[in-house]
């Protein structure tokens, strides 16, 4: 029996043009909400928040699909699944109040992420997934601590908006970068 460490299991790479045009659109998203005339920028932020609903609905449809399809971790499959959901359908049906809303939320909502992410990390690492598995569980752990500590910050939504701008347009330019490697191998 061998073991496969988390950091050395192979995985389905997307095609490389796929990550190329995802990296451009990041890259144009985070640059428009860094640079463009406010009107844009909040144009720009409405368009996002009903990608992002729509994204949440698609992505916890898939969630409880591939539930049936792979049955491991099927709990948190079903939990991730309806909550996304659930999240999708009231971004869509309320956008403004989402739009106002959803900085500050998603400082929450990504606390929880990364307190689920971690915890499901490290119990794969002392599973046999590795000690890369363990140390990324960790630091999940831990960010998810930071931000749920960090959402009663009166300012903590405009801090999350400017951060995922930047986020956004530097992680653009990564992408891009990897695509032309992934072009290349």
């Amino acid at each position: 029996m061998t073991a496969t460490s988390a950091t050395s299991m192979q995985t389905n790479q997307r095609p490389w043009w796929l990550t190329l045009v995802m990296g451009i659109l990041a890259i144009a998203v985070g640059a428009v909400l860094l640079w463009a005339p406010a009107k844009t920028k909040v144009e720009s932020y409405q368009l996002l928040v009903a990608f992002l609903g729509i994204y949440w609905l698609i992505v916890g449809t898939m969630d409880i699909i591939s539930m049936f399809v792979d049955h491991t971790a099927w709990g948190w499959k079903l939990f991730i699944g309806i909550v996304s959901i659930v999240a999708g359908f009231y971004v869509l049906a309320y956008p403004m109040a989402a739009a106002v809303a959803l900085p500050r939320i998603m400082v929450l909502v990504l606390g929880l992420w990364g307190l689920m992410y971690g915890t499901i990390l490290l119990i794969m690492a002392f599973k046999g997934g590795g000690w890369g598995a363990g140390i990324l569980g960790v630091l999940g752990i831990i960010f998810g601590f930071i931000l749920i500590a960090d959402y009663g910050s009166l300012f903590s939504g405009l801090a999350m908006l400017w951060a995922a701008a930047v986020t956004a347009f530097i992680g653009g330019f990564i992408m891009v970068i990897q695509a032309f490697r992934q072009r290349k191998a």
